[in-house]
């Protein structure tokens, strides 16, 4: 299956998310930047509010695209082991490369959020979506911080990821719809006819178009 964008494979995702429509319980969370126009199309599909839940890939010095872990708010830290071992990657390299991303943690959800505050996440069935999964660590950071929240359900939904990350996350969180897992999975971005990057303004600009949707209701 080859999406034609971020917006289209959202909408694609929201077919199969039709159970979970016109729900007062459910919270659809998108990891910024690239999973905002995917859970806009899901969180538009559905009838439910639309948020961001921040989260940021610890990057291998020097193989940045290679992810040895993420981060995500609230402090959680989640490593591949797997790769931490092979690599010999030391504690004090990996917690140099944690506080740069926190930084930008921080920032974004400044800028994504502004003065709004979070959304509550306690009792609520949370749709975490994303443009893909490769090696799944930033999603697992993803719900490991949610936990904390005590959502009465969580659930991962995106439009392809490498069937060995769906299937794992497949055991961390309550349901998971992964559209397409093709093998052999050669990356997220072989998938899309576009998969420009995503900028802060758009994520802004569908975040905001969200809530004004909201308040019409």
């Amino acid at each position: 299956m080859l999406f034609e964008n971020r917006r289209q494979a959202g909408s694609v995702l929201a077919g199969l998310l039709k159970h979970y429509a016109d729900r007062a319980d459910v919270l659809v969370l998108a990891l910024p930047r690239g999973g905002v126009p995917v859970a806009f199309e899901v969180a538009r599909a559905l009838n439910a509010p639309l948020d961001v839940f921040v989260v940021r890939k610890l990057g291998v010095p020097g193989q940045e695209e290679l992810a040895m872990g993420a981060i995500a708010t609230g402090g959680v830290r989640v490593l591949n082991n797997d790769i931490v071992r092979y690599l010999g990657l030391s504690e004090e390299m990996i917690d140099r490369v944690a506080a740069r991303e926190k930084k930008e943690l921080e920032r974004r959800e400044h800028i994504y959020r502004g003065d709004n505050t979070p959304p509550l996440v306690q009792g609520h069935t949370v749709i975490l979506v994303d443009d893909g999964l490769a090696t799944g660590s930033t999603m697992r950071a993803a719900v490991a911080a949610l936990r904390r929240q005590q959502p009465s359900r969580i659930v991962v939904a995106v439009p392809v990821a490498s069937p060995e990350a769906c299937e794992e996350l497949g055991s961390e969180v309550d349901e998971t719809i992964c559209a397409a897992t093709p093998r052999p999975f050669q990356g997220v971005g072989r998938w899309y006819q576009d998969f420009s990057q995503t900028s802060d303004e758009e994520v802004h600009e569908l975040l905001a178009q969200a809530r004004a949707s909201a308040t019409s209701l």
